[in-house]
């Protein structure tokens, strides 16, 4: 599994041997199986996830009981809580294994000795958390100005085979409407 994290960083950065037998070292393989809740909401997250294979997404409960999906993500790509994650703060979202899912592991403070321990790592690090405050910014962004259809197409056009993988539930949530709304989308698409 550590050759899929591999082959992600060395896109775009160098790594010593040293440094990547580091990478092998503090990255835990691990694999869930499908609706299992990994971070719990109420607790500090535990870990930074890269995943390997499968669909991760972050949930929170509003105050009338539903889940709120605020994030779905697939490989390749890093996914926790991240600003509690960071802060190592109390999380109010839940993680969970929408699929079967294989995933590399690290806690913060794995994280933060391999950081001190490779400049290399430092940078790629800050370009996971840049990443992740551009996604948010974006997706905030076209919360506000698109409208469902909108919002719907586009993550058919970036992300074309969430349909097969993601129940419809989560992905209406993950774009701010109910399900019936998007089913009547999708409908009117397909005519």
């Amino acid at each position: 599994m550590h050759d899929k994290l591999l082959q992600y960083i060395h896109s775009n950065y160098h790594f010593s041997q040293k440094e990547i037998e580091m990478v092998q070292h503090y990255f835990e393989p691990v694999s869930f199986s499908k609706n299992i809740v990994i971070e719990e909401a109420g607790k500090v997250p535990n870990y930074l996830y890269y995943i390997v294979s499968g669909y991760l997404r972050l949930f929170y409960m509003d105050e009338n009981g539903n889940e709120i999906t605020t994030h779905i993500n697939c490989p390749p790509g890093f996914f926790t809580s991240y600003s509690h994650f960071i802060s190592e703060t109390v999380s109010d979202h839940n993680v969970e294994c929408v699929t079967a899912c294989e995933l590399l592991r690290i806690t913060k403070e794995n994280l933060d000795h391999l950081v001190k321990q490779s400049h290399a790592m430092k940078d790629f690090s800050i370009s996971v958390f840049q990443h992740s405050i551009a996604y948010n910014e974006n997706r905030s962004r076209e919360l506000s100005t698109l409208n469902a259809e909108q919002r719907y197409l586009k993550l058919l056009k970036d992300y074309p085979e969430i349909i097969q993988h993601v129940p419809i539930q989560y992905i209406a949530s993950f774009l701010g409407m109910k399900p019936e709304s998007l089913s009547r989308i999708r409908r009117k698409i397909i005519n």
